[in-house]
Order: structure tokens, then sequence, then C-alpha cells
């Protein structure tokens, strides 16, 4: 084990990895839980053409193990991947809810973009794509999927709710399981600041059960218990391509190939600085191999039933205790698979004890607009409206496309259009031309 993941070479030793793993498990171990929740919409009341919530419970964790194992196994990368929170919601409200699409064409789209995800991770193409976009867009497009989450999450929770004229009002506050969530937002806050080691990095998901808990006790929730079969793995290559011939369906792929190369390039950025796997010309050890496992990911996804596979940065924190090999990652592969048999549990949580926890994780999102070159209208401005078109239209391609069309026509007519990429001025036409014909 020590010499194929090289772990003298790398200053570690298997006690550290599984140390590492078992912290990065907790990190992500949330999206067993939220991931089936959103693409089954089930908090928003029954809806024709969302996802079976057990379906995607089983495929959530097969695909996340699998992606995983490769990574680990393959790369050397000690990255934890799974089902992408932004991309989910944009596959249930967007795709399916808006578009139409039933859950084995978005799953078609899912897989075409993942394949488009691998010829990219083995071309030159990558660094290019990657390069052209200006970073202004790149931190407006993170921060608009978390203001995206923000608005799910606060539905969720039930803090919000939907209003004919305004759009959207406060909810009812006195509401028994809204308190509850509410109380659990602050908690999870709360014991991640006061930085007790194990369980400030575990705050999220031992928010979740220890709330769940509380609802269940109190009869605000029913408990369905912790262990039981597994379910049925019912979208298992079940995907269908004929919606994405459609100018919409071609706009749902690209979107979803675009904010996942954008989402694991600056994941993976982040944990080579962690892990000292990246040079002074900012080139990454395997990142090659690193891109691949995470590509592999979202195609799995599409074929088991989930929405795009990628990269977790709270990876980090396994990295913090000492991660530095594959053997990181392979220990969350064996820990996902063991959560096969906690289907009950996962029917158990409240969706609004769900909903503080997105809440948390769309404000990590949102750390990205203090990277944006306050300066400069030009850079700011676009980055803005990426930003807040994608809750207010509820759509992540939406708030690209009018993101890429407002940087182009700012930095043209201010006469800057010569330092614009021309892959910047390819989306921002074919945005305008998706807007004409849709």
């Amino acid at each position: 084990m020590e010499s194929f993941f090289k772990l003298k070479e790398l200053r570690t030793t298997v006690s550290r990895e599984l140390t590492a793993s078992l912290t990065t498990f907790l990190l992500t171990a949330y999206v067993i839980f939220l991931n089936p929740l959103i693409l089954s919409g089930e908090f928003a009341g029954p809806e024709k053409g969302f996802f079976d919530f057990n379906f995607v419970f089983v495929a959530t964790i097969i695909s996340a193990s699998a992606a995983c194992f490769v990574m680990g196994l393959f790369a050397n990368q000690p990255v934890a991947l799974a089902s992408g929170m932004g991309l989910n919601s944009y596959c249930a409200f967007y795709i399916c809810a808006q578009l139409g699409f039933t859950p084995e064409q978005c799953l078609g789209a899912i897989t075409v973009s993942g394949v488009l995800f691998v010829f990219l991770s083995v071309s030159p193409i990558r660094k290019y794509l990657v390069n052209a976009v200006p970073m202004s867009l790149k931190n407006g497009v993170a921060a608009g999927i978390g203001a995206f989450l923000f608005v799910i999450g606060l539905s969720i929770m039930q803090v919000i709710k939907d209003h004919p004229v305004t759009l959207v009002q406060l909810g009812d506050l006195t509401n028994p399981i809204v308190i509850l969530a509410c109380i659990a937002l602050i908690f999870m806050v709360v014991l991640q600041k006061l930085d007790l080691g194990w369980f400030s990095r575990a705050s999220i998901i031992l928010g979740i059960i220890l709330f769940s808990a509380v609802a269940w006790i109190s009869g605000l929730a029913k408990f369905n218990g912790v262990f039981g079969t597994v379910p049925e793995m019912g979208y298992f290559m079940q995907f269908d391509f004929s919606a994405i011939m459609t100018a919409s369906g071609a706009t749902a792929v690209f979107s979803l190939f675009f904010v996942d190369v954008l989402d694991t390039n600056s994941t993976l950025t982040a944990i080579a600085k962690e892990t000292g796997k990246i040079d002074k010309k900012g080139n990454i050890k395997n990142v090659d191999r690193a891109l691949l496992a995470d590509s592999f990911g979202t195609v799995v996804g599409g074929i088991t039933g989930t929405s795009n596979v990628t990269s977790y940065i709270e990876s980090a924190g396994g990295v913090s205790v000492g991660g530095r090999s594959g053997l990181v990652a392979v220990g969350c592969g064996v820990l996902f698979l063991l959560c096969l048999f906690i289907a009950p549990l996962a029917t158990s949580i409240p969706a609004p004890i769900d909903g503080a926890a997105l809440v948390i994780i769309s404000a990590m999102f949102m750390k990205n607009l203090r990277d944006l070159n306050w300066k400069d209208i030009t850079e700011y401005l676009p980055a803005t409206i990426a930003c807040l078109a994608m809750p207010l239209t509820y759509s992540i391609s939406a708030g690209l496309a009018l993101g890429f069309i407002s940087y182009a026509l700012i930095k043209l007519f201010t006469g800057q259009g010569n330092k614009v990429s021309a892959a910047v001025y390819i989306i921002a036409i074919a945005s305008v031309v998706y807007f004409a014909i849709k």
C-alpha cells in the first residue's frame, strides 16, 4: 500500500491517510441526504418530471464511490467526489421543471456533458478554455451558483415562499419545524467557528443528524429507522438523448459541461496548493489523471441516475489533517458504499434541516465575490449580472449567457475588445442566438 500510493514519497502514513479519509467523508456525507432531496423536489410537493428519491439515493452513492476509487487508484489524489451542489438544483428546477425534460432526458444531457469533459480532459483545449474565461466571470459564476443554492436552501427551510406579485415572501416563522431549522443553521455555523477539531469540521453532518433527532423525538418528523435493504437502481442506463438536439437541450448540456469544468479546475488547484502538488507556474502534478477521474464520475452519474459528479472542495479538510495520497479518496469510496444500507435514515431527515445545511454550503460559493476587481466596473458588473441572474431566473444557463453577453458588449464598447478572448465572443454570440430562438 505504501508503494502503490507513494506514501513515503508524500511523507505520510496509512493511519494518517485513513484519518484524513474519515474527515473528508464526514465533510461530504451531507450529499447523501441533500442530493436525493433536491433532485426529487419532495420538499416542494409532488411535481411531474422530478426524480425518484430512492433511485437517486443509490445513484448518488454508487457514482460517488466509483469516482472516488478512480481518483484514488488512478490519479492518486486525496480528493473526494460526489454529485455537485448547484448543478443538481439546475437539473431539477430548470431542466426538468421549466424545460419539461423527463429524468431520463436530463440524464442524457448529463451523460453527454460528461463525455465532452472526458474528451476535453485528454486534449489541449481544456487549458485554452479555462484560461480564455476571464477571472471575473469565473468568480461571478461561482458566486451565482451560491446565490442559486441560497434561494433554494431558504425555500427548503420554508423561511421564504412564493408570492404571485412580489415573487417571494417571508414564510411562517412561527412554524416549529422552521424554527428548528433556523436553530440548526446557527448551531452548524457556531460549531464550525469554535474550532473544536473534528467536531467543527463535521459540523454540517453532525447538525443534520442532531436536529433531525430533535425533530423525530418532538414529533415534528417521522423516523423510518436507520438500516434497511438497498433500494433499486431505477435509473441505471435509462438516459434518453432525444432532447439534447433542441436549442434548450444543447444549452443545458453546455451549461452542465462548462460549470463542471470550471468547478473542477478551481477545486483541484486549491487542493494541489495545500498538498504541494503544484509548481511555480501553476501546473498541477497528475492533473490530467485527476480531470479524467472527475469527468469519469459525471459519466457514471448519468449512467446510474444522478447529476454531474465533481471534485469536492471539502477534501481540503482531509488535507488539513495530513492527507496526501489517493488512499484518502479510496477510503471515502468505501465509506460511501457502506451508506447504501441507510436508506430509511435518508428518508427520515426533515427537509428544512437539509435546507439549513444547503444555506451554509451556498455561503461557501458566495466567498468568490471578494476576489472581484471592484475598482473596474467593466469587470465586476458582468460578474454581478451573472451572479444575480442565476437565482432570479432560476437558471444557471441564463446567468451564464447574460454574463458573457454583457462582458463582451461592455468590453467592446469601452475600447477593450482586443483584450477579450475569442472564446468569450463565441459563447456570447451563441447565447444571443439561444435567446432569439428560445
